[in-house]
């Protein structure tokens, strides 16, 4: 995914913060499909010892490729979920064969809302909405790690960006000095 997100990029642009979705997101799948591994396993070794009968009854045990082949797909889609600040915009990109990219201009960003609950201040993780004057209003990360970090890193990228412009609206024009 790095390669792709330096694709994405304008010139003279740099990342400043990138996070994903936080770790319980992907933990959440690993266990269901874990579960659905220990069922499967259970349920053949119980229909392979009282039905003998079946000699094809073996073969179920091959239902057990289904969740792993789904938890592979969950970490493939775990893995190039990101969240990005850069010095120009914020950009969230995910997918693992199509890619989708939606990303809001630092200028554009009126406000930002933080929502983080009680276990989500334990454990470092929360929803992010990004309030935005482009048509699609509202960007909506949720359950993303580190969001106080993102909000910050957010905030701080465009700060540095109005800086350069409060500069030319204060200065005093020319002839006015001469």
């Amino acid at each position: 995914m790095s390669q792709y997100l330096k694709s994405v990029l304008g010139q003279l642009e740099e990342i400043i913060l990138v996070t994903r979705h936080h770790w319980f997101i992907l933990l959440r799948s690993i266990l269901v499909e874990g579960i659905m591994i220990l069922a499967i396993a259970v349920l053949v070794s119980v229909a392979v010892v009282e039905l003998p009968e079946y000699p094809w009854l073996p073969w179920l045990y091959l239902l057990i490729i289904l969740p792993f082949a789904s938890l592979f797909w969950d970490v493939l889609k775990y893995t190039n979920h990101a969240f990005v600040v850069t010095n120009r915009r914020i950009i969230q990109i995910d997918g693992i064969i199509n890619k989708n990219v939606t990303d809001s201009s630092l200028e554009k960003v009126n406000d930002v809302k933080m929502k983080q609950s009680f276990f989500g201040r334990i454990f470092n993780f929360g929803d992010i909405e990004i309030m935005t004057a482009s048509e699609l209003g509202i960007n909506k990360f949720t359950t993303i790690a580190r969001p106080i970090a993102f909000k910050t890193a957010m905030l701080d990228a465009k700060e540095k960006l109005e800086v350069p412009t409060q500069m030319v609206q204060s200065s005093p024009d020319i002839p006015t000095l001469i």
